[in-house]
């Protein structure tokens, strides 16, 4: 992994782990005998370190870091041992310069950098703060301010930013190894030394006299989430003190998280999400079909803000409605979001006119003949949509892929319509579709495998995080939230109020509790889908099954869009509506439902997110979903999950399954079980049993088999 040369007086360390040249214990010895090599070689007047491949390195093991024997100091030794070189170090940077690979460049004395390449140190985003000593020489080298900022979001800085900041000492066009081999060269014959970072003082004039007060109170506030936030403050601040007891801080900060159950969870999800690409039956040698076009049938919400995903991303969009008029909207809708982003300057003009010139629009569904992909994304109703994607598959041509966006609806249904099932897809698409990262690829009975494996390469092509479902109502998500939305009113009913519920779950982490993430979607969209799942002849027989949303829908208490629904609204603010509990006491008088003076915290959080534990062994029993950490990244991406808890499944593993059980049983016996809403997972009951954890049931990473039988 580390190829040693000499040339001109200049010691040339390349270092050589593919793909992304990641920081192994087997790269650091053979680092460490790099620098000891070149520390006892006389004739080296200069040291140059470069990286083969497509990127300098971007990171360190983070397999490793689940070894609780892992230790960062082996790796530092080699760094303070570069450092201490008597010559000039000089590295030549490009691609991406990550965590302990930027690091490594702090520890060099000089830095080149490729046009394009950027740098960054993401590990508060794994629930960590960099254990290299990137808390002690990046506040040296560019100052305090910049080095908070870098390490405590974990934001890549372009090379521009890194030039005038100071972080690299040039930017070129052109080959950096050779301006890095130029500027040693230079060092040599001016006889300029080794410029250690470490030794620099850190530049304090301009921040407020309480400037780390502020941080640690702000920290402080959010330590729950992500005590990484807190440690970096700290570290952060011990760069003002002498470098090795800054060291210390630093090194007790990261071992202290590493252990920490947020960085645990954080780091379960970096790699589930990685793992969610990965489908059995597919290899890297599945073909796949060109996407050059794609059209989306349908310029509502969810038709815009799919259209937009693609454009974003350099792909022309045929955009089709019904109607002039509903088509002008939409095209409308377009520009005025993509005019919103200017205005915060989250777009260039030039970028924002090059993604309208993508786009173009007609009420002729025949425009979308050319297209290789076509997205449904018309009202969830299943007789309209067998009727679209009847008429699709006439448009289409015969390479290109259907997808539907249904949400809920049975997706080898919409495929048996278009009479080439094996072009049909779902792509359920979250909203705000040009926002939201995660994307439902449901696989219907007969999808191809290409078909398959195109979508899964163009999702992530998109900026989306993929996750395969297999055919059922409501797919994985949506099939949860069922459940989550029924105990939800149910617990209304009971005498709980919507801010009660929320709060309870918002404690617990959730970005939104079940009534204000249905007054945000739509109480009528969530009605439809009850109403749609009765037609289908699927629908519990229980005259009590949701009849909150049924009732607000009828009302025409759609949610925010109108102003009331779960809460009322004034502007963006829910308030708590004594409609609302004046309506859920009518309705449990009529059924018979007995109402409670209170219900505890934690009555609602285990009623609410238990049955939903419960759903995903269901689904994942059926085959649903490949594995239990697909089930985690479609609710920490999708539905508002604390990423820093893991995914439901996750939290489960650490709740304890046995203890989920009993508590089910509890219900079971207390409410009653008539319809077998609190019925526990027979996989449920095997894991409990056997100690295997939940969110590690499905399909390994290596042989595509079923880790859990």
């Amino acid at each position: 992994m580390i190829e040693l040369t000499h040339e001109d007086q200049i010691a040339h360390i390349r270092i050589d782990n593919p793909p992304v040249n990641i920081i192994t214990s087997d790269l650091v010895e053979e680092l460490s005998r790099a620098v000891k090599s070149i520390q006892s070689d006389s004739n080296v007047r200069a040291v140059l370190i470069d990286c083969a491949g497509k990127t300098f390195v971007a990171g360190g093991d983070i397999q490793s870091f689940e070894d609780p024997a892992f230790s960062a100091v082996p790796f530092n030794r080699v760094l303070a041992d570069l450092e201490a070189l008597n010559i000039p170090v000089v590295a030549a940077l490009h691609g991406t310069v990550l965590g302990g690979g930027l690091e490594l460049a702090l520890a060099c004395h000089y830095r080149v950098c490729a046009a394009g390449t950027l740098f960054g140190m993401p590990e508060v985003t794994l629930g960590l703060l960099p254990g290299s000593l990137g808390t002690q020489r990046l506040p040296r080298l560019i100052g305090i301010e910049p080095a908070f900022r870098m390490i405590s979001t974990g934001r890549s800085v372009n090379a521009s930013e890194a030039e005038k900041s100071g972080l690299v000492d040039r930017c070129v066009e052109t080959d950096p190894f050779v301006a890095a081999k130029e500027l040693a060269q230079t060092l040599i014959s001016q006889a300029i030394g080794p410029r250690r970072t470490s030794e620099m003082e850190v530049n304090t004039s301009g921040l407020p006299t309480d400037y780390f007060d502020q941080l640690l109170t702000q920290a402080r506030a959010r330590e729950v989430q992500n005590p990484a936030q807190l440690k970096i403050v700290e570290a952060v601040q011990a760069s003002l003190l002498p470098f090795v007891q800054g060291e210390q801080i630093e090194a007790q900060g990261f071992e202290e998280l590493r252990a920490s159950p947020q960085s645990r969870a954080l780091r379960y999800l970096f790699f589930a999400k990685r793992l969610a690409a990965k489908i059995p039956s597919l290899s890297a040698k599945t073909s796949k079909r060109t996407i050059e076009k794609v059209g989306v049938l349908g310029a509502g919400t969810m038709g815009t803000g799919i259209a937009m995903s693609f454009l974003n991303n350099g792909l022309p969009v045929h955009l089709v409605e019904a109607s002039e008029e509903a088509l002008r909207r939409g095209m409308d809708t377009i520009a005025r979001t993509y005019d919103t982003a200017q205005s915060k300057g989250k777009l260039s003009a030039s970028a924002a006119k090059k993604c309208l010139a993508l786009l173009k629009g007609s009420t002729d569904d025949l425009d979308l003949g050319t297209c290789d992909l076509i997205i449904e994304a018309v009202y969830e109703d299943m007789a309209l949509k067998k009727t679209v994607a009847a008429r699709l598959a006439k448009v289409a041509k015969p390479s290109a892929i259907i997808a539907t966006n249904t949400s809920t609806l049975n997706v080898d249904d919409i495929a048996a319509a278009t009479g080439r099932a094996e072009d049909v897809v779902g792509m359920h698409f979250f909203s705000p579709a040009h926002i939201m990262r995660l994307l439902e690829v449901v696989r219907g009975g007969q999808t191809h495998p290409d078909v398959l494996a195109t979508v899964m390469d163009l999702s992530k092509k998109i900026g989306k995080t993929p996750v395969v479902s297999g055919v059922c109502y409501g797919f994985i998500g949506n099939r949860m939230a069922e459940v989550y939305m029924r105990e939800a009113e149910f617990l209304l009913l009971e005498g709980a109020s919507p801010g009660q519920i929320d709060g309870a779950v918002q404690a617990l982490g959730m970005a939104m509790g079940p009534c204000r993430m249905l007054d945000m979607a739509g109480v009528d969209v969530g009605a439809k889908t009850v109403i749609e799942l009765e037609k289908s002849g699927k629908l519990v027989p229980d005259p009590t099954y949701r009849l909150m949303v049924r009732k607000l829908y009828e009302l025409g208490r759609h949610g925010q869009k109108t102003g009331d629904g779960y809460y009322r609204y004034e502007g963006r603010s829910a308030i708590e509506d004594p409609q609302v509990v004046q309506i859920a006491a009518e309705l449990a008088k009529a059924h018979g439902i007995v109402r409670r003076s209170q219900v505890s915290d934690e009555e609602l959080v285990e009623r609410l997110m238990y049955p939903l534990i419960n759903e995903a062994a269901l689904i994942l029993e059926e085959g649903i979903a490949y594995r239990g950490s697909d089930i985690d990244v479609v609710w920490t991406e999708g539905y508002g999950f604390p990423a820093f808890r893991g995914g439901p499944l996750f939290m489960a593993d650490e709740i304890g399954l046995a203890h989920i059980i009993e508590r089910l049983e509890h219900y079971a016996h207390t409410r009653g079980n008539r319809y077998g809403y609190w019925s526990v997972s027979s996989l449920l009951r095997r894991l409990a049993e056997s100690g295997e954890k939940l969110a590690d049931y499905g399909y390994n990473d290596a042989k595509s088999e079923r880790k859990a039988k």
